[in-house]
């Protein structure tokens, strides 16, 4: 290496600051889902369109002692063939920082229209899976669950 020449890669120093700099982002970040701001996700993901109750099943505790980990599962009646199959299945909460959760996508190959996950509650709430179809329809099924201890609190 020639004198003066820096060595390739990021110095500590620059490695410690942009650590910093996420960091502030991540504790800035403030719980911002509401019933209105699921609601306006909710919107975007349907695009306008009128989302019926039926035919999806959201399972889920009704009470919740931890919210670092709850366990749901959706399922969706459909034969899932190549004309008539899930196309995706959103998602949403009321409480967390963000109000759209998960998206799955589906094809008719998955077989059957389930999915399962866990996610972290930050308070009581309501939850809202909605299914849209290979005809571009929209199902949806909604749970209300109480969490003892909230998971996604600033302090």
């Amino acid at each position: 290496m020639s004198r003066g020449a820096k060595p390739m890669g990021a110095t500590r120093r620059e490695v410690l600051a942009a650590g910093a700099g996420a960091f502030s982002l991540i504790i800035a970040r403030p719980a911002s889902a509401t019933p209105e701001s699921m609601a306006e996700a909710i919107k975007a993901f349907v695009g306008g369109a009128e989302v019926r109750k039926g035919k999806v099943a959201l399972e889920i505790p009704p009470l919740v002692e931890n919210g670092n980990s709850v366990p749901l599962k959706v399922s969706v009646e459909s034969p899932m063939t190549p004309q008539d199959y899930v196309k995706t299945i959103a998602i949403f909460n009321e409480r967390n920082p963000q109000p759209n959760v998960a998206n799955f996508h589906l094809t008719p190959r998955a077989g059957r229209a389930e999915v399962s996950t866990r996610i972290r509650l930050g308070d009581s709430q309501n939850i809202i899976a909605i299914a849209q179809l290979s005809d571009d329809t929209f199902w949806s099924d909604t749970a209300e669950l109480i969490v003892t201890l909230p998971a996604c609190v600033e302090s």
